[in-house]
């Protein structure tokens, strides 16, 4: 099995900005060269057949991506209307100011395979694309964010999947996201 960066991801996770919320003291070819010659503690069915999660111990000094929400944090929380890119339309964001989360225990890597990235326009030699990355302290999945699976559910057009959207699991993720938020220094 063999993994590449797909330019989605590349721009998030290895910004030349060099922030603070993307993974440290790594490049991009040394992520993926340590992607496929490092074998994942776990591999997790992702929320569609075409993508699974690799979980790995944090090589980095990468923090986690998420932090709890609670009464002395909640005057530090943002939002705004982003895209993720110039092609998609922008939707509603939040985030944490101010707050240095933990260094992660584990980074966990977001994969689909090459036929799903090509319906979805993109092409790739490897087997599976990275099209993401978790920071957690959990060797576990964090919740898709709400808005995430509802692009998704409009379709390839709109810079989704095309999966339809999954009530439960939308709930479960909503459940989550009312007490968390992702931060920026």
């Amino acid at each position: 099995m063999t993994i590449a960066l797909t330019e989605f991801a590349r721009p998030r996770l290895f910004p030349r900005d060099g922030r603070l919320t993307a993974i440290q003291d790594c490049s991009a070819e040394a992520f993926v060269a340590r992607l496929n010659a490092q074998a994942p503690l776990a591999v997790l069915d992702g929320y569609a057949p075409f993508c699974k999660l690799h979980v790995h111990a944090n090589w980095t000094s990468t923090r986690c991506s998420v932090i709890a929400l609670d009464e002395h944090n909640r005057s530090q929380l943002r939002s705004a209307y982003e895209a993720r890119n110039k092609d998609e339309l922008p939707v509603l964001v939040r985030w944490f100011e101010g707050l240095e989360p933990p260094i992660a225990r584990y980074l966990v890597p977001i994969l689909y395979d090459r036929e799903q990235l090509a319906r979805e326009g993109t092409k790739i030699e490897a087997d599976w694309g990275v099209v993401g990355c978790l920071y957690t302290m959990e060797p576990e999945e964090i919740p898709m964010v709400p808005i995430t699976m509802m692009r998704n559910a409009l379709g390839v057009e709109e810079g989704g999947s095309g999966v339809a959207l999954d009530r439960a699991a939308y709930r479960r993720s909503v459940e989550f996201w009312e007490r968390h938020a992702n931060w920026r220094p």
